[in-house]
């Protein structure tokens, strides 16, 4: 079966393996240009496709008549995306008789849209996972072909959740492909009563709203450290970036929120409860403990981390 493949990320890197190794014939590769903005953490997979000869191509867009031609002249059978950023448009879809398949990285129809293991994080769930869905108009609303869960741990964060969800998509594509490959995978509908959706993150969405309770800050800090550019705040004219965090529930301290009750370790008030602040970075300086934080911050007693410089 002859297919083109979407894909961009970790698992555009899993889901293209795992087809050539059920046995597909991938005639192309779409993918991104690497934003030199964005940090990096996953092998490439073009450099992947190139090594086993498939025919790389990253448009800006894959929805011009002239790119839409060229997938129309490789007659591809069934269509794979896999972490593509873009909305692949109906006029490609066609073109395998929506014979088309996204592999996305919730537990459908929970966390449609972008971001989602950050979204869950972010949330404080327990569970996440990864789903191969059917393609249609709308993004993540196709019916489902299969899942794969994967448990959220207190001690986890969107870095050490990565290999999870890289392990997950190899366990769920190992079992589905070779079935859609013999055209006998099954599907089914999604639940709309369970349906959510969430948009894109941007940088700034990762700055400590003190108010908020420690529970939801402390999430913040887990689903945007390393490699995500982090949450933050600011404090004597330093942004500080905080990369772990601890809860302090129930401590015999007081003040308003964002006020520096201990600096032994750094902790700080919030709506509800403390923070206990770990990792960070100061500025320029980088992977700080918390003893180096506040002396390069210069944070003391009844200091309070504020929303700007």
């Amino acid at each position: 079966m002859k297919a083109i493949v979407f894909a961009y990320n970790v698992l555009g890197k899993v889901g293209l393996e795992e087809l050539l190794k059920c046995g597909y014939e991938v005639c192309a590769l779409v993918t991104h240009e690497d934003d030199p903005n964005e940090k990096i953490y996953f092998e490439s997979v073009a450099k992947i496709a190139e090594k086993k000869g498939i025919k790389v191509y990253a448009p800006p867009s894959p929805n011009t008549p002239e790119f839409i031609q060229i997938i129309k002249d490789m007659k591809p059978d069934v269509l794979f995306s896999f972490y593509y950023r873009q909305m692949i448009s109906d006029e490609i879809l066609n073109i395998v008789n929506n014979n088309a398949y996204n592999l996305h990285g919730s537990l459908l129809p929970k966390y449609r849209g972008r971001s989602p293991l950050n979204w869950a994080v972010l949330h404080g769930e327990t569970k996440a996972g990864v789903t191969l869905h059917k393609m249609v108009k709308k993004a993540d609303r196709g019916e489902m072909i299969d899942q794969q869960a994967f448990d959220i741990l207190d001690e986890d964060n969107i870095k050490t959740l990565q290999p999870k969800m890289e392990n997950a998509g190899i366990v769920l594509l190992k079992r589905v492909l070779p079935e859609i490959l013999k055209g006998t995978a099954k599907s089914y509908v999604q639940d709309e009563s369970q349906a959510s959706y969430f948009g894109g993150r941007k940088p700034q969405d990762g700055q400590i709203h003190w108010d908020k309770s420690a529970f939801e800050i402390h999430n913040l800090v887990r689903a945007v450290t390393d490699p995500f550019p982090g949450a933050f705040t600011f404090c004597n004219g330093k942004k500080i970036i905080v990369w772990s965090s601890k809860l302090l529930n129930h401590a015999n301290l007081s003040g308003k929120p964002g006020e520096v009750v201990s600096v032994e370790p750094l902790t700080v008030v919030t709506g509800k409860d403390c923070l206990v602040i770990h990792k960070g970075k100061v500025n320029d300086e980088d992977n700080l403990d918390s003893s180096d934080i506040v002396a390069k911050a210069n944070i003391k007693i009844k200091n309070v981390f504020s929303n700007e410089l």
